[in-house]
């Protein structure tokens, strides 16, 4: 049996991936005034941590199998503590962004070392139940770093939110200690998988990857933005920047624990996730361009999160669904495009946000999102285009 301290230990270890990446949200005017520099050039911390994931993801997916995933996720939290560090005492803004390299490959090598472990303990019955639960975990961590940043930022200045990180990722390591090391029930995978290429069954996922990697990133770069488009609007502060893109946290909780739910009513994935993506894409045009109140402003938000809460879970179980037995690659290679995606879109609508204005930085993520709403409709009619072929071949083979 695995230890009863592995779940909460690796809820808390996403924790700290989500906190770390999210919490600049809020922090981007501060980091910017402490370097003489822009709050669209400190975008450039998300922006690299984001370019780190998206090379590591697929890099570290295809050697996992070989590695000790007990000593994987253990380094991990170290290189995660390390990020924080550096960023706190860099020198300027330029060692800042490359040392945030490190948080971006802490992360790429610690979200699959987690549901590894997750598959490795735990009965395959119980496998969505220990993941949904430990990925509250990153939706507690993107939840409550805008937050705490905000208010450790307002005690302090910007570079404690940084400290905190990491030294609760050195304090989590004893306990991650006793809990992975606590059984033997998990071994290193005696065989090693041969690298092979792309086969049918995960080719048929590509447009749909690609396709979330547009939305998803769109969403999430907007969401790094959405502290400095509530400061731009509304003349908000650190703390109450911090506090107000909360908002987005807790809607993305509130997806994440009636996901289940609504798939049932939905009557499965395909319907939530179209479904879950044109919400998106109206709660965020509605955050842009309507005159609402900060109030408003943050119910959409809130509601944006929902839609992000229910979206992300849709469309993974649906990509890993049509790789195969290719799903350990294609889903690091959704990760990879994930990124690369919100890498891009970010720096485009920060340079936008800085030179034009929001409606700027608002048309680029808005392309982005809506790009990425028509390639998963186009997908649909792909996929239900295909459906009465391979019902006929399935029936004419049984005839045969």
């Amino acid at each position: 049996m695995p230890s009863r301290l592995l779940l909460p230990v690796l809820a808390l270890a996403v924790f700290f991936v989500g906190a770390t990446e999210f919490m600049i949200a809020p922090l981007l005017t501060p980091i910017g005034a402490t370097f003489g520099a822009t709050p669209a050039a400190a975008s450039w911390l998300i922006s690299g941590y984001a370019l780190a994931y998206a090379v590591g993801a697929p890099l570290i997916g295809l050697v996992a199998h070989r590695l000790d995933r007990r000593r994987l996720l253990l380094a991990a939290l170290a290189l995660l503590a390390a990020d924080g560090l550096a960023v706190a005492f860099a020198p300027t803004l330029g060692i800042a962004i490359i040392l945030r390299v490190l948080g971006g490959v802490a992360a790429a090598a610690l979200i699959p070392a987690v549901f590894a472990l997750i598959a490795d303990r735990f009965p395959e019955a119980r496998h969505s139940q220990a993941m949904g639960l430990v990925m509250l975990g990153m939706t507690a961590g993107i939840a409550a770093g805008p937050a705490l940043a905000g208010v450790l930022t307002q005690l302090f200045d910007w570079r404690a939110p940084f400290l905190a990180s990491a030294i609760g990722c050195l304090l989590l390591l004893i306990p991650a200690s006793r809990a992975l090391y606590g059984d033997e029930t998990t071994q290193v995978p005696a065989t090693r998988q041969r690298l092979s290429g792309l086969g049918s069954s995960g080719r048929s996922a590509l447009l749909l990857l690609i396709a979330k990697a547009l939305w998803n990133g769109a969403a999430v770069a907007a969401f790094g933005l959405s502290g400095e488009m509530l400061r731009d609007r509304f003349a908000t502060d650190t703390l109450q920047t911090g506090l107000a893109v909360t908002a987005f946290g807790l809607g993305l909780a509130v997806g994440n624990l009636s996901t289940g739910l609504v798939r049932r009513l939905s009557h499965g994935d395909e319907r939530l996730l179209v479904a879950a993506v044109l919400f998106l894409a109206l709660s965020f045009a509605a955050f842009l361009l309507l005159p609402l109140p900060l109030v408003g402003a943050l119910f959409c938000l809130a509601f944006w999160g929902i839609a992000l809460g229910f979206a992300a879970p849709a469309s993974t179980a649906l990509i890993a669904r049509r790789a195969g037995t290719d799903k350990g690659f294609v889903l690091a290679l959704s990760e990879s495009a994930n990124n690369i995606a919100l890498l891009s879109l970010l720096t485009g609508a920060a340079f936008a946000l800085q030179r034009f204005g929001l409606p700027a930085a608002g048309m680029v993520l808005g392309s982005g999102l809506a790009l990425g709403a028509s390639l998963l409709l186009i997908d649909g009619l792909v996929q239900k285009q295909a459906k009465p072929r391979r019902d006929g071949s399935c029936r004419s083979g049984s005839r045969q």
